[in-house]
């Protein structure tokens, strides 16, 4: 009895392993722009979500949008859909449509790591450095320090108070 026990155990901390370590695959970092901690089956086998990443990749931001808005008719709550939508509308420097999409991509998910870092770079570049510094702290609290939207939004936040300082004296 002992020893079935004992087996049984085993076979258990083995599932358990087998199922972390099968998670830990599944949930890979999603690389590149779309800074999500994974993309859905949707994201990976949407066309025009892939050909829009391209386009994002080129700085071809209109067609990017045009891809996405298309992305989004066939799967209205992709939060990385939307992150890529802000992205882009910024990177056009139509702030108001970038703020809209950053809000939807945070209510679809919260922890959405690219979206807070990409809503505080254009909090930045709107020269709102409390809210900026609202979204590295966010950051902060998911990721603990150690992610790369971390860093880069800290590292702008740390630039943007530099050339301030610069520019008062």
């Amino acid at each position: 009895m002992k020893n079935l026990y004992g087996l049984s155990l085993m076979l258990l901390a083995g599932f358990m392993f087998a199922a972390s370590v099968a998670e830990a695959a599944s949930s890979g970092g999603g690389a590149g722009i779309t800074g999500s901690s994974q993309l859905t089956g949707r994201e990976s086998a949407d066309t025009h979500y892939q050909q829009a990443e391209k386009r994002i990749d080129a700085e071809d931001w209109k067609g990017a949008i045009a891809l996405l808005e298309k992305s989004l008719a066939r799967n209205s709550r992709s939060a990385d859909a939307q992150n890529l939508l802000g992205y882009c509308h910024r990177k056009l420097g139509d702030y108001d449509r970038a703020f809209e999409h950053y809000a939807r991509a945070l209510e679809l998910d919260p922890k959405h790591l690219g979206a807070h870092e990409y809503v505080g770079e254009a909090y930045l570049k709107v020269g709102n450095l409390v809210k900026a510094k609202e979204h590295l702290d966010k950051l902060r609290r998911l990721c603990a320090y150690d992610c790369p939207e971390y860093r880069d939004l800290r590292k702008h936040v740390i630039a943007y108070e530099k050339a301030r300082k610069g520019d008062s004296r």
